[in-house]
């Protein structure tokens, strides 16, 4: 036999139903540093990379996750 449940609530609600932590100061304070560590908005990627690479705590696979993260944004659809 195969159900499928359908449940409507937002990523906030699923969060706490399941029991994870809000780790939204964590994050804040992730893009503060980001933006903090830009000077007048101009960044090259290669230090945007080398900055990442420092603060990011799961070493070559988060750098694979960014990259991932930042293909996807760019891509023009």
């Amino acid at each position: 036999m195969k159900m499928n449940i359908e449940i409507e609530c937002t990523p906030e609600e699923a969060r706490r139903a399941v029991g994870l932590p809000d780790l939204t100061p964590i994050h804040d304070r992730y893009v503060a540093m980001i933006m903090d560590a830009i000077p007048d908005g101009q960044m090259k990627p290669e230090m945007l990379e080398s900055m990442m690479r420092g603060w990011q705590p799961m070493g070559e696979a988060g750098m694979a996750m960014w990259k991932r993260l930042f293909d996807t944004a760019t891509k023009s659809g």
